[in-house]
């Protein structure tokens, strides 16, 4: 008998449950609470959470469709934040295997770098339109962003730790 590891095994991911949460995370940021340059972008969080953990069924294309529906939300440059959820989802399938290794704290300090880049890319293409600097407290939203990761590791994961038929004598 293999011992216990403090590692639960995980049941396949509901592909309905993960449209959905990138649904609502897109509905997330399409909440009108004013310019807050500090607001972290829920859909890039959650996109780099499943090309992270299901990186055939959620990738590149998928970014870029949310990133053309982010662009005609904001009334960006249209294809702003596709190509800033293009590259971040990118980075994030090529960085999927090794990521897993770490625990959500450590995961957070590695997609940090992604959120950095994907924000900068924004700002970049937006200050090479002729658009104003929005300040420095937008250097804050890839902070929390990489801040958020933990919970939202924890919130994500929670319908795949259900046991599917638990009883006494298969304890996984």
């Amino acid at each position: 008998m293999m011992p216990r590891s403090s590692d639960q095994l995980l049941l396949p991911v509901n592909p309905w449950f993960m449209w959905t949460t990138l649904v609502g995370a897109l509905l997330l940021n399409l909440i009108p609470l004013g310019r807050q340059p500090a607001m972290p972008d829920l859909m890039a969080l959650a996109l780099v959470f499943w090309n992270v953990h299901q990186p055939r069924r959620v990738g590149v294309g998928a970014a870029f469709m949310f990133g053309l529906l982010m662009d005609v939300h904001d009334s960006a440059l249209l294809g702003q934040h596709a190509l800033a959820y293009t590259l971040l989802s990118y980075f994030a399938i090529t960085i999927h295997r090794r990521i897993l290794w770490f625990t959500p704290g450590a995961q957070a300090v590695h997609v940090l770098p992604l959120f950095v880049a994907a924000h900068v890319t924004s700002l970049l293409l937006r200050l090479a339109t002729g658009a104003e600097f929005p300040g420095w407290p937008m250097l804050l939203a890839p902070l929390f962003e990489a801040l958020l990761w933990p919970l939202a590791s924890w919130l994500l994961l929670v319908p795949q730790r259900r046991a599917p038929d638990p009883d006494e004598n298969r304890p996984l």
